[in-house]
């Protein structure tokens, strides 16, 4: 295929297509589903994350313990998570406010597939997705198709 200039385009068909919202799994956290936001506006993913505590383990790493209310609309499922800590960054949302976030790396499965991701813990309870998928998780892997919604399971109900 050749656009107006005569370059060639490659195919982008040669990654899945995935929808604009996905179920997807944690395993490391213990978050076997959650309802996922994909995007492409964003960089990096951000999860919804309460009760933030960090600590330094006997080994002298860092790392953060944390409570989610995984489903939306749900406040009695509680999963309480521990992860590394990779990094302390300021992030801006898309309201323009910018936020010191703590970021972590953990395994993220879709499709049946499983790689590490980053993802930044921020307070999430008002917004209708507990965890955004940014554009650095998906990069190289999947395309996202805006018109489309839970491409890769049947939707599954939340509680």
């Amino acid at each position: 295929m050749r656009d107006n200039n005569m370059k060639l385009i490659k195919p982008i068909l040669k990654h899945p297509v995935i929808g604009w919202r996905e179920w997807v799994g944690l395993p490391e956290l213990g978050i076997e589903k959650i309802k996922a936001k994909i995007d492409t506006g964003a960089r990096t993913s951000a999860l919804h994350a309460f009760s933030l505590k960090p600590f330094v383990d006997k080994d002298g790493k860092h790392k953060i313990t944390f409570e989610i209310h995984p489903f939306q609309h749900d406040t009695t499922k509680l999963i309480t998570c521990t992860a590394d800590i990779t990094d302390k960054r300021p992030v801006t949302d898309s309201g323009g406010h910018t936020e010191e976030r703590y970021v972590i790396m953990t395994p993220l499965t879709i499709a049946g597939q499983t790689w590490p991701i980053e993802i930044t813990l921020t307070e999430r309870e008002t917004m209708l997705f507990r965890m955004l998928l940014g554009r650095s998780a998906l990069r190289k892997r999947y395309i996202v198709n805006p018109a489309r919604s839970f491409v890769t399971t049947r939707k599954i109900k939340e509680k």
